[in-house]
């Protein structure tokens, strides 16, 4: 079977929009302001600010490296081709690592809402599964069933939040209180940010959208304003319905605020919601994982035979089966959602890679200003320093492991 060498440009400004809102609207909207208040009490909205600055910065990093480098791969081309090789393969190593975990952790989150224990496992395994046989028909099917997704999940937040306020048993709660100190209410935007951080998925298809100079921009910086408005929404009605404290001990903190409201019709709705935000979510994550592991794959820095793209359906295939197997076996084995603390860490790390190469760009190829490179990179480092040491710790093995394997591997060649 032969086999093209390139990816197709079949998605326009509304598909990427799609993906990108499929990401960022995932099941954090459902479980982050928790925890999060947890951190800042009654400074969970000023967490949410800073967080949403930092993704602001991030995103016009990424929105103009992409417009340069129209390509798959994301960050890991970027500080390639901007920084050096290195740069490049610790960017695209910390996201496929940490996305692979994030992948895992949100199918267990969908079937932690669909299924009881016993079967919580086979389900996850399913989901998967199925989103991998979504994601290898090819990126227009991908794009379809992320507006899907993305419409139901807007609709079980708009009950969410209509039940809030206007249930016949709503009564506004006190929103204000103790807030956690400068230590808490970035340890809260740190929580937030990852909530929203989705929209590198859409540079990630730079390779499959047309016109990517334009469209590219457009989506990231469209989605990501759509987001920050919404979560904003969901934070102000969680703190005034519930308060800082009972916000913070909730483990389902929007179905308490549709119970406090009396509807009690919203609150399957609601769980329905959270079901289809992580199976959102995960196809993202399983789209923009693949394209990584495809540009890496290209550079020798993953197994190149990851580098084929299937002649029919245009999709990196071996890299998504590749993707799919690890998710399941860690979903099969491991309990993923205490433990994805280095999720983050490499997060931020690429995130990191994205501001300091955005930085290095030519007047001619710039579209936003320096500073914002210099806020994100900034950004990225304090919240990383908010993390719990455990994760870290975890973030820089794995890190190390991944540059100790290139460094042998290029030493040997």
């Amino acid at each position: 079977m032969s086999e093209s060498k390139s990816l197709q440009r079949r998605l326009g400004t509304g598909d990427a929009v799609a993906i990108g809102l499929g990401a960022m609207i995932g099941a954090g909207v459902f479980s982050a302001f928790a925890p999060a208040a947890a951190a800042a009490g009654a400074g969970l909205l000023v967490g949410l600010a800073l967080a949403a600055v930092v993704a602001y910065c991030n995103a016009t990093s990424s929105a103009q490296l992409a417009a340069q480098y129209p390509t798959s791969g994301g960050t890991y081309v970027y500080g390639r081709e901007r920084l050096g090789p290195w740069w490049g393969f610790v960017a695209g190593w910390g996201f496929v690592i940490g996305k692979t975990a994030s992948c895992a952790a949100m199918a267990a989150t969908f079937a932690s809402y669909v299924v009881p224990e016993p079967w919580r496992r086979p389900v996850a395994v399913a989901a998967v599964l199925a989103l991998t046989a979504v994601n290898y028909r090819g990126i227009t099917r991908t794009a379809r069933l992320a507006r899907i997704i993305v419409t139901l999940v807007l609709v079980a937040l708009a009950v969410a939040i209509t039940a809030s306020w206007a249930g016949p048993g709503a009564q506004p709660a006190d929103p204000f209180g103790p807030v956690g100190g400068a230590y808490g209410v970035l340890q809260a935007a740190g929580l937030l940010f990852f909530a929203f951080a989705g929209y590198a998925r859409i540079a990630t298809l730079g390779e499959e959208v047309r016109e990517p100079r334009r469209t590219i921009p457009r989506a990231i910086v469209g989605a990501l304003g759509f987001v920050v408005l919404l979560y904003a929404v969901v934070g102000v009605t969680l703190l005034a319905c519930l308060g800082p404290d009972r916000l913070a001990s909730s483990s389902a903190p929007l179905l308490d605020a549709v119970r406090v409201g009396g509807w009690a019709w919203a609150a399957p709705v609601v769980v329905a919601g959270a079901a289809a935000a992580s199976l959102g979510a995960l196809l993202a994550l399983v789209t923009g994982v693949g394209r990584t592991a495809l540009a890496m794959a290209r550079q020798g820095d993953l197994p190149r035979p990851l580098a084929a793209v299937h002649p029919r359906f245009a999709v990196p295939y071996r890299a998504e089966l590749a993707v799919a197997a690890a998710v399941c076996v860690l979903v099969a084995t491991v309990d993923l959602r205490g433990v994805i603390g280095f999720s983050s860490f490499g997060v931020l790390v690429y995130y990191l890679v994205a501001n300091l190469a955005a930085f290095t760009q030519r007047d001619e190829n710039r579209r936003y200003p320096r500073f914002l490179q210099v806020v994100g990179a900034v950004g990225c480092v304090v919240l990383v320093l908010t993390l719990p040491p455990s994760a870290v710790v975890a973030g820089i093995v794995v890190l190390a492991a991944g540059v100790v394997v290139r460094a042998t591997r290029r030493a040997a060649a």
